[in-house]
């Protein structure tokens, strides 16, 4: 072999290792992911109903997943409707804490399992009944469609006798294709057990602008059937009337 020979093998072979080394290496998916959201609403609706008296909430909180699809979180919200509906009361907070798992039992059947606590800390008076509420979650989906049943295990919101009340949730979110937008609706049915005329249905639909880097903003009108007679707090407002609602949202 020539030098001439020997010389372009010998630029072959630290090419060859130079584009080896300049390579992506290639890296497992972490076990766990941490996501935060923080979010600015003009009002909170909770299944319909008013949560902070037509004014404005701030809300925020954190999820942590494993890629075997088990998860933790929080939420938490500001929030007015118990002191609206007793001014001796002072819970100006709704935090909730969920673990769950999520998985697919089919190519495009996603299903999401858990359990919810809503808890709502401050100064009640003697005798009234708490509004921290323990719900077991069970969801399936299809395509954009979702839906999910949940049952209480305790009393429900501060209504008393009200365990195993129960809710119907059927969502959908669906890509139209223009300037980013998905389309949101929803249709639930509230049972609330031992309560008179507590029971309603609440439907919501609205739009959401994707702005990218988990930017983005929603506009939904919600309304409910609930009865004005149950669901009417001490100043006077109805808390299942018909409403808009614009968010914005931020996810890190």
């Amino acid at each position: 072999m020539s030098r001439n020979s020997l010389a372009a093998l010998a630029l072959l072979t630290l090419a060859a290792t130079a584009q080896a080394n300049d390579a992506p290496v290639a890296t497992a998916a972490p076990d766990f992911t941490l996501s935060a959201n923080l979010g600015l609403t003009s009002q909170y609706r909770y299944r319909g109903l008013m949560q902070s008296d037509n004014k404005p909430a701030v809300q925020g909180g954190f999820d942590l997943a494993h890629r075997s699809g088990f998860y933790l979180g929080n939420w938490n919200s500001s929030i007015s409707w118990l002191g609206d509906s007793n001014p001796d009361v002072s819970a100006p907070v709704e935090m909730d804490f969920y673990g769950g798992y999520k998985g697919n039992v089919a190519d495009g059947v996603p299903v999401d399992l858990g359990v919810l606590q809503y808890y709502y800390p401050g100064d009640f008076p003697s005798g009234y009944t708490s509004p921290d509420t323990t719900e077991l979650y069970a969801g399936i989906g299809y395509g954009p469609v979702m839906f999910k049943y949940s049952i209480a295990m305790t009393n429900l919101f501060g209504f008393a006798d009200s365990k195993y009340s129960q809710y119907f949730d059927l969502s959908a979110n669906v890509d139209t294709g223009v300037w980013g937008l998905t389309l949101n609706a929803h249709a639930g049915r509230q049972m609330v057990k031992n309560v008179d005329n507590g029971s309603y249905t609440d439907w919501k639909l609205g739009l959401t602008k994707d702005f990218g880097q988990g930017l983005s903003v929603s506009l939904a009108y919600l309304d409910t059937n609930a009865d004005r007679a149950v669901y009417t707090n001490t100043r006077g407002r109805d808390m299942g009337r018909a409403t808009g609602v614009l968010s914005l949202t931020k996810i890190f």
